[in-house]
């Protein structure tokens, strides 16, 4: 026979003894059914979301299988853009991808190191009073729309490159790229663009890949430095390994809004019909400036084409988020999570 406790009737320590077993079988039932509601929950969500990727991608294709069927030339190699010459319709994305790409290209070149750069400096070598400062003023660059970003290019960039075309024609002239065909013009050209891209695109690799190497487990940077590495050593050993997948990861997030800026590329590049490999030439264009220009004056065709236009970039980033998750899924062996 069990005592109760001081002060407490033997009645009630009995009635709560009897009870427990029901409140801990309530608490399990509600834990269930909270986690059902989870599960159906997340469930819902991806369905949710193929749903709606599945009806963007099959109204694309049914807009742009109109436009195309009225097309006179071809879709994938010509220059034209007239969709709306009640005659003849001609269009085509051959301008188009290679401005794309060309821009989205340069704008990663420079901006990935560079914000690998920013961010082992803010998580590896900058005291933490300064290091904080510094991050939150990266972050803020994030939250600057992108029409001003396009005001800045237009009225500031553009103006100070004709120094940097110069010397690039003068001294990389020979490689024909950085040809500069007329000297002096408004440097309204895909090179401008990739570089407000890049700036663009920085803060976005720079806070993914600062956050993946604060991640770095502490045990394998100070196995480095006991072993006598270096501080770089250990962070090319070490930290660099570790976060390569989020390093990939980021720069795929950056190039996505690089591939996709609208109002800024529209600001800034001088949009032609005109295809030249010459980088620092004015002219060019991109899908997402090509529609946003041209989008308001179309007619019933044009916009059917323009809808086209949209579905190859959309195709064009699943390809590339695609490819991204594959080179992820591959180097999973230098992560690091499973040391």
């Amino acid at each position: 026979m069990t005592s109760s406790p001081p002060g407490v009737p033997r009645e009630t320590t009995e009635a709560s003894t009897e009870t427990s077993p029901r409140r801990r079988s309530s608490l399990q039932g509600n834990s269930r059914r909270g986690d059902s509601i989870f599960r159906g929950a997340s469930a819902g969500s991806g369905i949710l979301l193929l749903v709606i990727m599945a009806a963007i991608a099959g109204f694309l294709i049914y807009r742009s299988s109109i436009a195309i069927n009225k097309d006179t030339t071809s879709f994938l190699t010509t220059f034209e853009w007239d969709p709306d010459n009640i005659q003849k319709p001609s269009f085509g994305i051959a301008v188009l991808v290679f401005g794309t790409l060309v821009s989205a290209a340069i704008a990663m070149v420079i901006a990935v190191p560079v914000a690998i750069g920013i961010a082992l400096f803010i998580s590896h070598y900058a005291p933490r009073r300064i290091a904080q400062p510094f991050a939150y003023l990266v972050d803020l660059l994030a939250a600057v729309p992108s029409i001003i970003y396009g005001l800045w290019g237009a009225l500031f960039l553009v103006p100070h490159l004709g120094g940097l075309n110069s010397w690039l024609d003068h001294y990389l002239g020979w490689t024909y790229i950085f040809k500069l065909s007329h000297p002096g013009a408004p440097a309204r050209s895909l090179f401008t663009v990739g570089i407000l891209l890049a700036i663009m695109v920085l803060p976005i690799i720079t806070a993914v890949s600062r956050e993946v190497f604060r991640q770095v487990p502490r045990m394998h940077e100070e196995a480095a430095l006991a072993l006598g590495a270096t501080r770089w050593e250990m962070i090319r050993t070490a930290v660099l390994p570790f976060g390569r997948p989020g390093i990939i990861s980021a720069s795929m997030l950056g190039l996505g809004r690089a591939l996709g800026e609208t109002i800024a590329v529209a600001t800034v590049l001088s949009a032609s019909n005109v295809l030249s490999l010459h980088l620092l030439d004015a002219g060019g264009g991109t899908f997402a400036q090509n529609i946003a220009l041209k989008f308001g004056e179309a007619g019933s065709v044009g916009k059917d084409a323009l809808m086209a236009s949209g579905l190859v970039l959309f195709v064009i980033t699943l390809l590339v988020n695609g490819a991204a998750r594959m080179i992820v899924a591959r180097r999973k062996e230098y992560s690091g999570a499973n040391s």
